[in-house]
């Protein structure tokens, strides 16, 4: 049977074709191919160890079906033959890696096949995770908390300090329900110790940046207690901060103390930055003793800015001199540990090395070296500027100490600033000229130091309008440092007190250019671009300020200014009432926003605001003016008295404020007080004819004796009047000497702040005032007496009309009826 079966085999010869093969996959040639060494050399490219296949025993061939047990090859070297056993002897079968096995993939895809080529099917699918089980539950929690924490972190970076402490609370609960649900799986012996710890910590942070610090203690307090948390001691440091926050110094140091304890000594550098804070504790409780300790100990181990600094101030605390001057030493040798400059120069005939340093100058790492370096500047500079008058007799010897210190220190370039400095020192002493001679002897340094000084100078000279020598440093300052925003902008200012406003608005443009920040160039553009009435740049360039300097009562000062004169009163006030805002008190801008309300009609308003202005600035003739004026035109005569006598104290030599409270008490009713206070302005003022003509009437209408008394010096006082007229009119001519007061008024009226129609609104409230249009002027009364300037600009004419009417009615009223004409 199996001889026959083997002739059938030998027959048919299923394996014959196998070497007939396209030479496009010779494998002689895939030792070249660099595609297939690659794919050889990864994971995708290895084969899995084969198998022999061993039927079982005495099956035959047929048994072909029925695999044998799987053995696994032990050596790896090539791919070993293959085949059948038959009578104990292996029949090789030929290579069936070049051709295909003649299946058809399209006619079984997505199906799998045995070795004999018998579909199997589909494939089965891949199995799906079960995730209701508990280790799978307890695994999402772990996510969810994770992410929470860091979404947590993510907003507090953002400034969204809120939404941190949020998801901060929210990691905290789900981690809760992650300790039940593995409580309920009793899987306790995998309890996550670090998402717990990492949970309470970033609640205990999130509680204290939201100034929630009771909360944030109880939190650390949890933490610590537990034991299971390593190095849960050092979290005392953050509760140390916290108390230092609430200024319970003692317990801070506790705590700062037992946090130091909990650190080895091989944590150095921590254990220096807890003593740095302690010292700092000490220096807010005033024990300047201890703190000194602490810093000193920190110094001997290892020095830094700050701790030198700190000591320094501790020294000048107690008063050491001494130990000034060598915690002064000691600062200025600490080091800083950054690289010198001269590695960013770059070498000219390196463009590799050109591009690196080109790349690194400015460089996360660069910035912090300048940030370090400014940081150790500033402290010897603030330092110096505090123990000068103190280590020496005077302020000068003191800072010609620093001075030479200084210079033989690595920190050169700081004498020159420290010498500047001194002249500024003079300067709020008030010794101008020992900080001109100071700064004089800059002349002949280097250009930068040079700058400065001719710098300061102008400035200096300017303050003292010696416009001149101002203008001579200011181009000193120019050709040391032609791009010294400062010298640019002196230089402008002093050519716009000569008047060149184009010129100077050009070198407030170049400072600009130079420093776009530069406020004080842009300030002065403002103002020049009103001065030549370009209302538009102006306002432009305060709205640019204005966005610099947000609270700046000035710049919202000048542009409310500046709406009013393109007549936008609404924008006006708006930014007057911002004004306001930032400064309350200021009693101009509340006087000229109920000057805005006048002008819109809003009377109201305007007494609230005008009134506001009176009680910060009780001596402010407007506002004065104006509220006696509201109280007249009101019927509330009573109450504009006592504004009327305040003006008259500011003003005593100003008649007309008396007249106006004489008058007020007449309108009120009360003759007897007027006629008491005609009488003291008659003894001020004899000349005046306008009280003689009140007291004439008052004590005619009375019936006092002292008529005929004050009718006699009226005439005397008129016709002295009389007598310096024609004097006047015979020096000049009257038309002439109209028309030059009336140019010089207008001229006034275009420099000063208020503005013409202003001046009528008041004029005209004026000729209602008692004392200028009144019923009891004499009948002689042709001209109002001249004697006082108006502050509100001229009153306008009184009609004559009227007082023809009172002639009328006085001659009538004076007339002797004839017995004819009495009732019978």
């Amino acid at each position: 049977m199996e001889h026959v079966h083997l002739t059938a085999l030998e027959e048919e010869d299923l394996y014959s074709g196998y070497n007939d093969y396209n030479p496009t996959y010779d494998t002689e040639e895939l030792e070249n191919d660099v595609a297939f060494q690659q794919a050889l050399r990864t994971s995708h490219g290895r084969r899995p160890p084969m198998t022999a296949k061993i039927p079982s025993t005495g099956a035959g061939v047929r048994s072909f079906g029925n695999m044998g047990a799987r053995v696994p090859l032990a050596s790896s070297m090539g791919r070993p033959a293959t085949g059948v056993i038959q009578d104990g002897i292996t029949v090789a079968r030929p290579m069936t890696a070049v051709r295909a096995a003649g299946y058809s993939s399209a006619a079984y895809r997505g199906s799998t096949f045995d070795p004999l080529g018998q579909s199997r099917g589909p494939a089965p699918p891949l199995e799906t995770k079960n995730e209701d089980t508990p280790e799978e539950k307890v695994k999402n929690l772990e996510k969810i908390v994770n992410e929470l924490i860091e979404e947590s972190c993510i907003a507090n970076r953002c400034g969204d300090l809120q939404l941190a402490l949020e998801k901060a609370k929210e990691a905290g609960r789900k981690e809760r329900i992650l300790v039940r649900q593995r409580e309920q799986t009793a899987s306790s012996d995998h309890i996550n110790l670090d998402l717990t710890y990492s949970v309470l910590f970033n609640l205990a942070s999130q509680y204290a940046v939201n100034d929630m610090y009771a909360e944030a203690l109880n939190t650390y307090q949890v933490i610590v207690k537990n034991k299971m948390f390593n190095n849960a001691g050092r979290l005392k440091v953050n509760m140390a901060n916290i108390y230092f926050k609430q200024r319970n110094y003692p317990k801070a140091i506790k705590f700062y103390r037992m946090a130091l304890d909990q650190i080895s000594s091989s944590h150095k550098e921590m254990r220096i930055k807890i003593m740095q804070n302690i010292g700092v504790v000490f220096v807010k409780m005033g024990q300047y003793s201890d703190a000194i300790t602490s810093f000193e100990h920190i110094m001997s181990e290892s020095p830094n800015l700050k701790t030198s600094f700190n000591l320094i101030l501790c020294y000048f605390a107690i008063g050491d001199r001494e130990k000034m001057k060598k915690a002064f030493q000691k600062l200025i040798v600490v080091p800083l540990g950054i690289d010198e400059d001269d590695k960013y120069i770059p070498p000219n005939d390196d463009p590799h090395m050109n591009l690196v340093i080109e790349a690194i100058k400015n460089d996360p790492l660069r910035q912090m070296e300048r940030e370090r370096k400014a940081m150790a500047e500033r402290f010897i500079m603030t330092a110096a500027k505090l123990i000068a008058p103190a280590i020496e007799a005077s302020f000068a010897s003191g800072y010609d100490w620093c001075v030479e210190m200084v210079k033989a220190s690595q920190y050169v370039e700081l004498a020159n600033d420290l010498e500047i400095n001194k002249a500024i020192t003079y300067l709020r002493q008030r010794d101008f000229n020992q900080a001109v001679e100071t700064l004089k002897m800059f002349e002949k340094k280097d250009s930068r130091v040079k700058s400065a000084a001719a710098t300061n100078l102008s400035f200096l000279y300017f303050l003292e309008n010696d416009f001149g020598l101002a203008d001579r440093y200011a181009d000193l300052a120019m050709s040391a440092d032609r791009y010294n925003p400062a010298a640019l902008t002196n230089k402008g200012n002093c050519v716009f007190v000569r008047g060149d406003y184009e010129k100077a608005a050009e070198f407030y443009k170049e400072a600009l250019r130079n420093d776009s920040s530069f406020t004080e160039a842009l300030y002065n553009l403002g103002l020049t671009y009103k001065k030549l009435n370009r209302l538009e740049e102006a306002l432009d360039c305060f709205l640019k300020l204005h966005a610099i300097m947000r609270n700046s009562a000035q710049v919202m000062y000048q542009i409310a200014n500046l709406y009013e004169m393109l007549e936008d009163l609404t924008q006006a006030i708006e930014w007057l009432m911002q004004l306001i805002s930032v400064a309350p008190t200021d009693p101009q801008a509340l006087a000229k926003l109920g000057d805005l309300y006048d002008n819109e009609g809003d009377k109201s308003q305007a007494f609230q605001y005008y009134y506001e202005s009176f009680r910060y600035f009780p001596s402010n003739i407007e506002g004065i003016e104006w509220l006696g004026a509201y109280y007249i035109d009101t019927q509330f005569c009573e109450k504009a008295i006592q504004y009327f006598e305040r003006a008259a104290l500011i003003q005593p030599t100003q008649v007309k404020w008396q007249l106006m409270v004489a008058s007020c008490y007449r309108r009120s009713g009360n003759y007897q007080k007027a006629l008491e206070t005609y009488k003291d302005i008659h003894q001020k003022f004899p000349e005046n004819a306008e009280c003689l003509r009140f007291l004439v009437r008052l004590c005619t209408d009375m019936g006092l004796k002292e008529v005929q008394e004050y009718a006699t010096r009226l005439k005397k006082v008129e016709k002295m009047k009389e007598l310096r007229e024609q004097r006047v009119r015979s020096g000049r001519d009257s038309s002439a000497r109209g028309r030059r007061e009336g140019s010089a008024s207008s001229e006034n009226g275009q420099s000063s702040y208020v503005t013409s129609a202003k001046g009528e609104r008041m004029s005209a409230k004026l000729k209602s005032l008692p004392g200028v249009n009144d019923p009891y002027e004499a009948s002689n009364n042709k001209d109002i007496d001249a004697s006082y300037v108006d502050p509100l600009g001229p009153q306008i004419e009184r009609p004559r009309t009227a007082a023809r009417r009172r002639v009328e009615e006085d001659e009538f009223a004076d007339e002797e009826l004839g017995d004819d004409l009495l009732p019978e």
